[in-house]
């Protein structure tokens, strides 16, 4: 009885219209959207506004793609123009996701903006578009098809900025900007936003790719250098000269402990970067974006999962994302970044409980759980 109580609920909260986007921002938009949607129900006022523009949807964040441009041989910048709802008043450094239909399916992803935020402060109304640079990953179904298979006029979905890797304003007296390959992409914010307030002062940028073709934004970079004489830019091939080598750091960047430092790059560097600060003393100058999920050894202790509507089990390890044993099944899971991040593969948890590989955290029945990054801590059963 407890387990088929459990099970509606869960289901009831799949059908929960979503928040209208925008609508704090202009609620004079969302009451004349409100009297429509009575007036047109059972249809929504979106369902005939589609017909009219794409972009003017309340249930959801849309954009158009307007550009590609191409950055590297697999790199490209994508100019897009949101819909309705989206606030360009981000944080330089925050990202986004963005979804793009291929094959029938929505396929989701987060990147960082590249694009200067509006300041409503200074009552300027700045561009409405945005841009996101995308690196084509061997691995990366989505990045590949961005980078390489986007037409302008594009129809994608997007999801609000966020995150907490970015510039204070007013910007700190003395920077350090330390970044490889596509950890470029959100300083690129920064820099363009400090140049735009006029705050590029005393910035020291490492950045390191493996050729000097492959540095993302060379051209710009080069021309900062040359316009702003506190701008010291290094720029480390890693192939023919290796890794930079934190332990040298005072012979690179004698000043760095006074500095505020963001850092964004491959794992490997980042770890590196947080144990020298925390050697230093100094980990709150210090301040990381990672791309990827970062994974607890706190596992689950593994189960029979499940697959309710799909009438199928799986039996895993305390290790194996619910998203990979349902995959594994032959299930069509729902998934998007496969990051933590998009919240495109979130199911009800029915019955059992899972654990977040990221925190260890377990969740209880009734809840919705992330698949991507969530495993079976003993036996479960998902609503999917």
């Amino acid at each position: 009885m407890a387990k088929s109580t459990i099970k509606t609920a869960a289901r009831v909260a799949d059908t929960v219209r979503p928040t209208v986007a925008g609508a704090k921002e202009r609620p004079g938009w969302h009451l004349l959207r409100t009297v429509a949607g009575r007036i047109t129900t059972p249809l929504l006022p979106d369902d005939y506004l589609k017909l009219a523009n794409p972009l003017w949807s309340a249930r959801e964040l849309r954009g158009r793609v307007l550009e590609v441009r191409r950055e590297t041989v697999d790199s490209a910048t994508l100019v897009i123009k949101p819909g309705w709802g989206f606030s360009f008043d981000y944080q330089a450094g925050q990202y986004i996701g963005i979804g793009l239909l291929v094959d029938g399916r929505w396929r989701w992803r987060s990147y960082s903006l590249t694009s200067v935020p509006v300041d409503r402060q200074s009552g300027s109304r700045g561009a409405r578009t945005i841009t996101i640079t995308v690196k084509a990953m061997p691995e990366g179904f989505l990045s590949t098809h961005l980078v390489g298979g986007v037409e302008p006029g594009t129809i994608v979905r997007l999801a609000a900025p966020q995150g907490n890797f970015v510039l204070p304003d007013p910007a700190p007296a003395k920077i350090l900007f330390l970044t490889a390959g596509s950890g470029i992409t959100p300083v690129m914010s920064m820099l363009r936003t400090l140049v735009r307030r006029d705050q590029l002062g005393d910035v020291t940028h490492l950045h390191s790719a493996p050729t000097a073709a492959d540095v993302l934004f060379a051209g710009e970079l080069a021309e900062l250098a040359d316009a702003h004489e506190d701008y010291r830019l290094t720029v480390r091939a890693t192939r023919t000269e290796g890794r930079v080598d934190l332990a040298r750091l005072d012979e690179i960047v004698p000043d760095w402990r006074e500095r505020q430092t963001w850092a964004c790059g491959p794992e490997a560097m980042l770890e590196g970067a947080d144990r020298t600060w925390k050697a230093a003393g100094i980990p709150e100058r210090l301040h990381l974006e990672r791309f990827a999920a970062v994974r607890t050894s706190a596992h689950g202790s593994g189960g029979t999962v499940e697959f309710a509507r799909a009438g199928k089990t799986a039996t895993v390890d305390g290790a194996t994302s619910l998203m990979d044993a349902g995959e594994a099944a032959g299930i069509q899971m729902p998934f998007g970044c496969r990051m933590g991040i998009c919240q495109s593969c979130v199911v009800g948890l029915l019955d059992g409980h899972v654990r977040d590989l990221r925190t260890g955290v377990e969740h209880e029945p009734g809840s919705r759980v992330q698949t991507c990054v969530s495993a079976a801590s003993g036996d479960c059963t998902l609503d999917v």
